[in-house]
């Protein structure tokens, strides 16, 4: 009863747990509770993700706020931040609210019709604002990546950015939120394929052709994750489960075959990731060897 009563299942605020007697302070201590806030607890077995921190914030923000930004775009589907990054809260201007310690709260214009709930009575800014919010406030790399994958998902459309950046001129952010919208493409399969695309278009090379498909002679050999198709070179990002000793074996004799086609192959891991700098400055090597027009 108490986990239901606070209206998101499986986190409560402790002080209430105790007030109400449904825990003594022993159990709350002992577990199997779990803190994720200053305050706020949950069952041990929830899923130990950014969705429980939002979840957690939701019980202490004040009335009227709600979850923005990158907590927001995860509430909506899109790739969400790790569980130690902070959750993201819009005040209304007006209300003096910090947030405890994992909450990252700014004060801004918050009006209603930017606002949607879900069944528990998680408040959250609906796509548009939080796209806007998204571009303002992250890195241009970190925000086209979020973008990237709400345009994929049809949570928000291409068009619907270009009118709210028309709709936005002047407004606080315009020249980040600009910058960032340009570079969204919602042909992007992950957030690294965003970040390299995105360190390329900064580091001032050509536009590579995201999820581009290879065909030779009418024999379909791959849809690579990124590709200069007129020099013939491609970038595969390689997360966690290429490292599989079978997924291993196919990648290898999948990339060899297009080696053999004549495209020349950089293979990126997520220590590459670490030095993106570095990532420009070997893919532009690369393009600088290979002929154009091929």
């Amino acid at each position: 009863m108490l986990l239901r009563s606070s209206g998101l299942s499986g986190v409560f605020i402790g002080a209430h747990a105790l007030s109400e007697g449904a825990l003594t302070p022993k159990q709350l201590r002992n577990g199997p509770y779990v803190r994720i806030l200053q305050g706020v607890y949950a069952d041990v077995g929830q899923p130990r993700d950014h969705l429980l921190r939002c979840r957690a914030a939701a019980l202490v923000m004040p009335e009227g706020a709600a979850l923005a930004g990158r907590s927001a775009a995860a509430v909506l589907g899109a790739p969400a931040p790790g569980y130690g990054e902070p959750v993201t809260v819009v005040v209304p201007d007006g209300v003096q609210w910090r947030g405890p310690a994992g909450v990252r709260a700014r004060r801004a214009a918050l009006p209603v019709a930017d606002v949607e709930s879900d069944e528990f009575g998680l408040r959250f800014t609906g796509a548009l604002r939080t796209a806007w919010d998204v571009a303002a406030l992250e890195t241009t790399a970190t925000a086209v990546g979020v973008l990237d994958a709400m345009v994929r998902g049809g949570t928000v459309r291409a068009g619907d950015l270009g009118r709210l950046l028309r709709d936005g001129v002047g407004r606080w952010g315009v020249a980040r939120v600009r910058r960032v919208f340009e570079l969204v493409d919602g042909r992007a399969e992950s957030p690294p394929e965003s970040w390299v695309r995105v360190a390329c278009a900064l580091g001032g090379l050509p536009a590579p052709v995201p999820q581009h498909e290879i065909v030779v002679d009418g024999e379909f050999l791959a849809r690579v994750d990124l590709a200069w198709p007129d020099r013939r070179v491609l970038v595969e990002y390689e997360g966690e489960h290429h490292f599989d000793g079978v997924q291993i074996v196919r990648d290898d004799a999948r990339l060899a075959r297009l080696v053999a086609a004549g495209w020349q192959v950089i293979r990126l891991s997520a220590a590459d990731l670490r030095d993106l700098d570095a990532v420009v400055r070997r893919i532009a090597a690369v393009l600088a060897d290979a002929p154009s027009g091929r």
